[in-house]
């Protein structure tokens, strides 16, 4: 039995950024399109205009996921992604913006309502304030978690983690205690051989002697 389907088993990127970069006008400040992927920047204020146009009029029909990303020498160090799907075209695009520390980024809970999860994680990891989010808390992280876990900058030691203790029937604050020292690697080829004594080797020597 054969089931038909309306979307292309496989879409093809051929016009698609030239359309939408005609589409979205004068709001558009940088395209690329790279390893099968369209990335279109837009101006922050108009990102909920710029979406609205890609679901409505381009079949862009899901928001798949709203991401940060941080580059701290930036004067707008912040980029926000949104990964967006054409169930009908079976292709996907991206979509974002920049922002810096102070300045928020417009919500689109109203024209997806999943987005509200979204930018909460966006918001407790990097910092990122969403305005119009109806519930802009933290999502991901303990109660009283001071800074931004995902920002480059964050430091890796020196804050403290939260728990229940079944003992003392109340939430601990406890120093963070990472399970792995931090490694430095140098990169060195194995095949080469490191110029130091690589742990276990010791033994080897040990039965030489």
């Amino acid at each position: 039995m054969s089931v038909l389907h309306s979307a292309p088993k496989f879409a093809s990127n051929e016009g698609v950024l030239k359309a939408l970069t005609k589409a979205l006008g004068k709001v558009v400040l940088a395209t690329s399109e790279a390893h099968g992927e369209i990335v279109i920047t837009v101006k922050r204020a108009a990102i909920e205009d710029a979406l609205r146009l890609l679901r409505d009029d381009h079949q862009y029909q899901q928001l798949m996921e709203i991401a940060g990303v941080d580059f701290p020498d930036r004067a707008e160090r912040f980029e926000v992604v949104y990964m967006l799907l054409s169930l009908t075209k079976n292709h996907r695009v991206m979509v974002k913006c920049s922002t810096d520390e102070n300045t928020p980024v417009p919500t689109v809970t109203t024209l997806w309502p999943v987005a509200g999860w979204l930018e909460r994680e966006v918001f407790d990891l990097y910092g990122v304030k969403f305005a119009g989010n109806p519930d802009l808390r933290r999502i991901l992280t303990d109660y009283g978690f001071e800074g931004h876990p995902f920002r480059k900058d964050f430091p890796l030691t020196g804050y403290v983690e939260l728990r229940y203790s079944e003992e003392d029937k109340r939430v601990v604050y406890e120093p963070v205690e990472l399970a792995q020292d931090l490694r430095q690697f140098d990169f060195m080829s194995p095949w080469e051989g490191a110029e130091y004594v690589l742990p276990g080797d010791e033994k080897a020597e040990e039965g030489k002697a």
